[in-house]
């Protein structure tokens, strides 16, 4: 298996990257890689020659900035990291591409380059969450702020399939977020949409308000980019918020101390528990090519953990098990 690993555009840089990179080959000694980034910074730096006898490097300098236009950017510079990717991805020269960069500079060159499955009108960005039973999958995160009910029964389906593959659920439970847990609550959309999923041939279980997400009582959550986005950030400035200031609380008594002490073990679990770094990354979901996009803060031990997901979701050939399912239901 060969994979490809865009190294630029990340928030650590692509030292970071190809440590991660460095990382992952000690654990998968059977996995070819080509990395695009700066030849260079990638010479630098020490590897075994077990790894150089696996890596292919493909030189650039050339990123897509977060503050850049993304369709604009993927057409302007066509010798980015993501689309040289892209392009070498396409060419069918390898399994699956993964970056660390700009999320809609990924989105667009998938869509432009390595197109969207037959009969999927749009891909959705996912995230693998904790709960406290398991672990859920949400979507979409942003790739489509706005969603029509075909789009989210699309989603709806993607997700049941993912879950099954990689959360070895054998019947997921798909619900759809909301502002109520009833039916008829919300949009006009997703009232439709909440009707249609009924008729589906999966385990749809309804609405969910965002308060419930992580009760565990749901394996996948459908939800258009705008309010996924959101959430997602929520999510992760609430953890950010809660644990500085117990970290702030504790440290500001001498009882607290002594309470911090005592509870130090519990706390790097929950910490532990709550790091994106712990899921890696995630797939966009319903593009022809396998494509992951993991955090753009990720530091070593998140590379790795994303590569070992993509490289699970490539063994179990999730793609071709979703346009399956995507056909059969356009029957």
């Amino acid at each position: 298996m060969k994979i490809i690993v865009d190294l630029l555009g990340s928030d650590k840089g692509a030292e970071t990257i190809f440590k991660g990179v460095i990382e992952t080959s000690k654990l998968l000694k059977d996995l070819a890689f080509v990395v695009i980034g700066p030849k260079e910074i990638i010479e630098n730096i020490d590897i075994d020659d077990d790894l150089k006898n696996r890596l292919e490097i493909i030189d650039t300098k050339e990123y897509i900035l977060n503050t850049e236009e993304p369709t604009f950017a993927v057409r302007k510079k066509k010798e980015s990291s993501i689309v040289l990717g892209m392009k070498y991805l396409d060419k069918g020269n390898a399994d699956g591409l993964i970056s660390f960069g700009s999320t809609g500079a990924v989105l667009v060159s998938g869509l432009l380059i390595a197109k969207r499955m037959d009969n999927v009108e749009r891909p959705a960005l996912t995230i693998t969450l904790p709960t406290n039973k398991d672990k859920m999958i949400l979507l979409d995160l942003g790739a489509n702020i706005e969603c029509t009910v075909e789009i989210l029964k699309q989603f709806a389906i993607m997700g049941n399939i993912y879950a099954k593959e990689t959360l070895n659920k054998e019947n997921p439970r798909v619900a759809l977020l909301n502002i109520g847990s009833e039916n008829g609550k919300g949009t006009k959309i997703l009232k439709e949409t909440y009707s249609i999923l009924e008729s589906e041939d999966m385990n749809f279980v309804g609405n969910i308000e965002s308060r419930d997400i992580f009760n565990g009582d749901v394996d996948v959550v459908v939800c258009d980019g705008f309010h996924g986005n959101v959430l997602l950030k929520t999510i992760e400035g609430s953890v950010k918020f809660i644990l500085d200031n117990m970290k702030k609380s504790l440290m500001s008594s001498l009882i607290g101390k002594i309470g911090g002490l005592l509870i130090k073990t519990p706390m790097k679990k929950l910490k532990k528990t709550l790091d994106y770094k712990e899921y890696g990354a995630c797939p966009m979901l319903g593009l022809k090519k396998v494509v992951f996009k993991g955090h753009g803060s990720s530091d070593e031990k998140a590379v790795v953990s994303g590569i070992v997901s993509m490289v699970d979701y490539i063994k179990k050939d999730v793609n071709s098990k979703i346009e399956k399912e995507i056909k059969r239901g356009e029957k």
